[in-house]
């Protein structure tokens, strides 16, 4: 039995300014949380000595882990493998939670484990908190997933274009994750898409609270999803995308599970169609070639559904003009104002 009722993992990286405001918000979940701090080798400023001074003040509730640098997966992922929660979710050193979501949102786990029947998979809303123009966007999930019961996949709504499930919106059990392998890569940006989608399939039961739980921060410059550096870090969003690709086999997947496979084809064309667009944005001849690459890795991996998913793609595999599907992601972008 888990020690723990929930292990939050805070993967930090110089992270001094800003991380107070997170470990606060987790620390109201009180004795049954359990506060994993990952620093993952800060050396610019007082990372390492706050989370130290975390743990000497709350000894029962934060543990901390000093790594050397080996990326926000690999945080993740120490997370896992030392967790004593039964359920497991990561919250980034630059976010938040709502305090009285959080507090609901452990109610209702509390009552998953006291019957005896845990639940693989929680789900609630999470808010784009954008700091250049002091904005909120909510991103929820009504229309997708019954409110306030357990269900199946099978009764799992469609998804609308913004409604994607992110790992600001989803809590796994931790056994869960162990059970299915999953194992994030090092040195790499946006990972979360992987923890996300890879143990979909080994999900059985669902939750969905109607809580705008996890608080999303929109606005450092450095910031992992601004367009600038996203295109800079254009390769490792390919790395990812090729390891959704490998994932699993989504032609299999559909006779099992047909509505859990859609979610899971869309997902995919999504992340083909992000690693399209910023290679476009790029344009260099290289970055262009490095397209025509993924889609022949696509091709090649999955030729069953490659057809399909180039034609859900806005890239299309170079199907419209550059410009026009580059001007269409900005428009979504104004839109929905992800990054």
């Amino acid at each position: 039995m888990a020690d723990k009722l929930i292990t939050f993992a805070v993967p930090c990286y110089n992270s001094a300014e800003y991380m107070d405001h997170c470990i606060q918000t987790l620390l109201t979940g009180g004795e049954d949380v359990e506060i994993i701090l990952v620093d993952d080798g800060s050396t610019k400023d007082d990372t390492p000595a706050i989370c130290d001074r975390y743990a000497q003040d709350y000894p029962d509730v934060v543990r901390v882990i000093h790594q050397d640098n080996g990326g926000h997966g690999e945080g993740v992922n120490q997370g896992v493998r030392h967790a004593t929660g039964a359920y497991y979710k990561v919250v980034d050193s630059d976010d938040w939670l709502d305090e009285a979501a959080l507090a609901q949102v452990l109610d209702k786990l509390r009552e998953f484990v006291a019957k005896g029947h845990p639940l693989d998979l929680m789900i609630a809303n999470y808010v784009y908190e954008h700091v250049a123009d002091q904005t909120q966007k909510v991103m929820d999930y009504k229309n997708v997933f019954p409110v306030g019961r357990v269900f199946t996949w099978k009764e799992v709504g469609h998804f609308g274009v913004s409604q994607y499930l992110l790992m600001h919106s989803v809590i796994y059990r931790t056994q869960l994750l162990r059970d299915c392998g999953l194992s994030l890569p090092k040195h790499t940006f946006y990972v979360d898409n992987i923890f996300v989608y890879q143990p979909l399939p080994f999900v059985k039961t669902l939750y969905y609270m109607d809580v705008d739980l996890y608080r999303y921060f929109i606005g450092r410059a450095d910031q992992s999803v601004q367009q600038d550096v996203m295109v800079g870090r254009v390769d490792q969003q390919v790395r990812v995308t090729r390891a959704i690709i490998d994932a699993h086999d989504l032609v299999a997947l559909k006779e099992k599970n047909p509505r859990l496979a859609k979610y899971m084809f869309n997902y995919l064309s999504m992340m083909m169609t992000i690693s399209s667009v910023f290679l476009m944005l790029d344009g260099s001849p290289e970055k262009m070639l490095e397209k025509d690459e993924l889609w022949a890795y696509l091709k090649k991996r999955a030729p069953k559904i490659y057809r399909k998913v180039k034609y859900a793609s806005l890239a299309m595999c170079g199907g419209f003009p550059r410009w026009v599907t580059i001007t269409g992601y900005r428009l979504a972008r104004k839109v929905y104002k992800f990054n």
